[in-house]
């Protein structure tokens, strides 16, 4: 089921008895989604208030914002209808316009309205020949909301150190799937990556495009498997930064993690050891570390007082799990402060968190960021089925606490899924190939490189560009590496892929 109709087949005139058959009439199926494909679009101002950083750097950048009208069921066109907002920067080289590039940063929940200026910025010369449009998909920021109104911004933490942590961990994933059911149970049958693909080529049609281009990161890598598998002909230039493999792709996708989250750690462990004249966390790798571990140790004796939070085992994992996504001083020092900041209320010193602590602290403890959580599960509850059984999940992390006490539980740990309504189509199966150019570090502890080697297998006509040297996930505009914005941007350019893969090296700390 894909929700649009297949052209229907040529009826052919029955042969009278004794006469000529008359010629055949061929009449192309109706489009049931003609009134969202050629919706008119108002571009307004993005600005949305005095308060609006996002809408501001938009207007600075030029930007216009428009509201998409689809379906909320693709089956029901006729049904209800949600909006999905979009921004866009349009070309300004339009003798050599190539078309409209569109964008997802990830998630699944992720906003992308606001990101069009710093795209724009990466593409250099080459960004004034597209339209570069930034979509919040269904359900998320400026689009028609949801709100499971969650006590937390994610369901992911650890399950603690014995069989009643887990056990309290289970408690919460029933409540929270519990929660979207009261609160959101009319739409989350339709919360899925096929209906946001859905939305993208209405977007497409509704902007006046028969093809259009995508930069997709993270998960919105695997977006873009989806929408050029549902969609074949209708992608021009494919960027994946980031690569999901599909193979891999589910509720439980974390899995497999450790071993890029280990070495992630390591690496930062090393560089706050060269800096323990600033952090005093210790001065070599095997010091800092043990830092780590006595806060988790702490941690699991009695929750931490950290300003007005109470952090327990559960949480202190993913402080440092959050902390390991981007390889830069900034993320570097932000998790040594946090680390620092921990040991001394592990140490029963009074402690005010610095900036990124407290943000991440307020979102994993408070339901500020309910919304984003909540899309999030809804998306990948929705498109794969989990294990419903909780003692398969305490196996699993038991089993990957042998192996990595830190990581190991929580990217094994039970969530929402596993009390969710099953998926309302299967999951999609990714195309067999598309010249797709894709993006990864070799230390990705979100997408690991090994992910994106194998869609880059599946796909004989990609071409693969590796960040070596890295624990970066995004790389593209994000990172700073000369070399694979270059690469990308001829790319984008050409519309011809590099004739090689390409290989291109970090720049050191």
């Amino acid at each position: 089921m894909t929700g649009f109709t297949a052209p229907a087949a040529l009826a052919l005139a029955g042969a009278l008895a004794f006469g000529a058959a008359p010629a055949a009439t061929a009449h192309p199926a109706p489009d049931p989604l003609a009134r969202y494909h050629h919706q008119h679009l108002v571009w307004e101002s993005c600005l949305l208030g005095p308060d609006d950083d996002t809408g501001r750097e938009l207007e600075k950048a030029g930007a216009r914002c428009a509201d998409v009208t689809v379906p909320l069921d693709y089956d029901d066109p006729g049904g209800r209808t949600i909006t999905v907002a979009i921004s866009r920067i349009e070309a300004t080289d339009t003798a050599h316009r190539v078309g409209s590039l569109l964008l997802n940063s990830g998630g699944p929940g992720g906003q992308t309205i606001g990101d069009p200026p710093w795209v724009r910025a990466a593409m250099k010369d080459v960004g004034r020949r597209y339209d570069v449009v930034g979509v919040d998909p269904r359900f998320v920021g400026r689009s028609t909301p949801m709100d499971c109104h969650w006590p937390t911004g994610s369901a992911i933490r650890g399950p603690g150190h014995d069989r009643a942590g887990f056990d309290r961990s289970t408690a919460l994933a029933a409540r929270l799937a519990d929660d979207c059911r009261k609160f959101e149970g009319d739409v989350l049958p339709y919360v899925t990556t096929r209906n946001t693909a859905r939305d993208m080529d209405v977007i497409r049609a509704a902007l006046g495009e028969r093809r259009i281009s995508y930069l997709g990161y993270s998960y919105g890598t695997y977006l873009g498997q989806v929408y050029a598998t549902m969609f074949p002909g209708r992608t021009d230039r494919v960027v994946l930064d980031g690569v999901a493999d599909p193979g891999r792709y589910s509720p439980r996708l974390l899995r497999g993690s450790e071993p890029a989250n280990r070495h992630a750690l390591r690496d930062w462990a090393a560089w706050a050891a060269a800096r323990d004249t600033t952090y005093g966390l210790g001065g070599s790798r095997q010091a800092v570390l043990a830092v780590v571990d006595r806060v988790q140790a702490a941690a699991e004796r009695a929750p931490l007082r950290v300003g007005d939070y109470q952090v327990d085992e559960s949480i202190t994992p993913m402080v440092v799990f959050s902390g390991l996504s981007q390889d830069d001083d900034t993320a570097y020092g932000a998790l040594a402060s946090a680390v620092r900041d921990l040991r001394d209320a592990a140490d029963g010193r009074s402690v005010d968190p610095g900036p990124w602590l407290a943000d991440t602290l307020r979102f994993q403890l408070t339901g500020s960021e309910s919304a984003y959580g909540s899309v999030q599960m809804a998306v990948l509850c929705g498109d794969v089925a989990a294990p419903r059984l909780p003692d398969t999940y305490w196996h699993d992390v038991q089993r990957a606490r042998a192996k990595d006490p830190l990581f190991g539980p929580v990217t094994n740990n039970i969530g929402p899924c596993a009390f969710w309504e099953p998926p309302r189509e299967r999951p999609t199966r990714i195309r067999d190939d598309l010249p797709a150019l894709l993006v990864n570090a070799t230390g990705d502890p979100r997408t690991v490189y090994e992910g994106a080697q194998a869609v880059h297998r599946g796909w004989p006509g990609s071409r693969l560009v590796t960040l070596r040297g890295a624990d970066q996930h995004a790389v593209f505009g994000v990172y700073g590496s000369a070399c694979v914005d270059a690469t990308v941007n001829a790319y984008l350019s050409s519309g011809r892929l590099p004739a090689t893969d390409v290989t291109c090296t970090a720049t050191a700390h």
